[in-house]
């Protein structure tokens, strides 16, 4: 049972955010057409447009990213969950496109600031911050707080992670502050119904059958396991692919620019009914 603040509390906390609320220049107003994807996973996206927010109370070194809508709102929000090499540019160009598809979006930093730059430095990060599963959760409790108490959100959240980041939000769907959505782009997984008969709402997965972190196999599994749960998902694993292919076309544009296009447009229909769009 998640228990949270007052109502009137969170009023209180809402009027001391405030002006860091209106002194954010919102993202330009221009959602993708049906049949574009977003510059930012095309590698074609201007610098990131929002600005760093300090949202974790309990670590001052934790740096997020907001980025905001045009108009007043209210806005479904969206917490962005870093790959391994943690909050990097493409993260917060991602944030950028979700604000323009009008979201508020916060990319949070579960690496109190630092970003790793070789496969090692990547993995001591993974270590460090997964022996420390509270940490985690803490931190994006802290997130969901952040964005809840603004007056321009509606007060309905979705988590979106990528690979280290997707494993991390469906962890956080299970044990962290109660929210609406889920969106994973193969991460880690779990097969075990009993364990995700604690989801209260619909999960998102993106993957790809050439991958091995998390292989078919095992995205088959975790699908059987939501369906004995109980649990609604939209689940898709993309032929020709492997990991990594949605948030990096430009790496592989031939291959990777049509399942990313579908993945991106069930991305849109999903949040559109989990959290609302404009």
């Amino acid at each position: 049972m998640t228990i949270r603040p007052p109502r009137a509390a969170l009023a209180a906390f809402a009027l001391l955010l405030a002006p860091r609320a209106a002194a954010t220049a919102p993202v330009p107003a221009a959602p993708t057409a049906a049949d574009a994807l977003p510059a930012a996973i095309l590698g074609t996206a201007p610098a990131p447009r929002g600005e760093p927010v300090a949202y974790f109370p309990a670590d001052p070194k934790t740096r997020g990213y907001l980025a905001v809508p045009e108009g007043a709102g209210p806005h479904g929000g969206a917490i962005l969950i870093h790959e391994w090499n943690g909050l990097v540019d493409r993260v917060r160009q991602v944030a950028d496109a979700l604000a323009a598809e009008g979201y508020v979006a916060l990319a949070a930093d579960l690496y109190s600031g630092r970003t790793g730059t070789t496969r090692e430095e990547n993995m001591a990060l993974v270590q460090e911050t997964l022996a420390r599963p509270e940490r985690i959760v803490a931190n994006l409790d802290a997130a969901a707080r952040f964005l809840r108490v603004r007056p321009d959100v509606s007060g309905r959240i979705a988590a979106l992670g990528w690979c280290y980041g997707g494993g991390v939000a469906l962890s956080w769907a299970l044990g962290g502050e109660n929210h609406e959505a889920t969106a994973i782009f193969y991460g880690r997984l779990l097969d075990d119904p009993q364990r995700l008969r604690h989801l209260s709402h619909e999960i998102y997965g993106t993957f790809g059958r050439l991958d091995q972190g998390p292989s078919p196999d095992q995205v088959a599994r975790f699908v059987a396991a939501l369906r004995k749960a109980n649990v609604p998902n939209d689940v898709h694993v993309y032929d020709d692919v492997g990991h990594g292919f949605w948030l990096w076309v430009d790496r592989d544009p031939e291959v990777r620019t049509a399942p990313a296009l579908d993945a991106w447009r069930r991305l849109k229909a999903y949040l559109g009914r989990t959290i609302g769009a404009r």
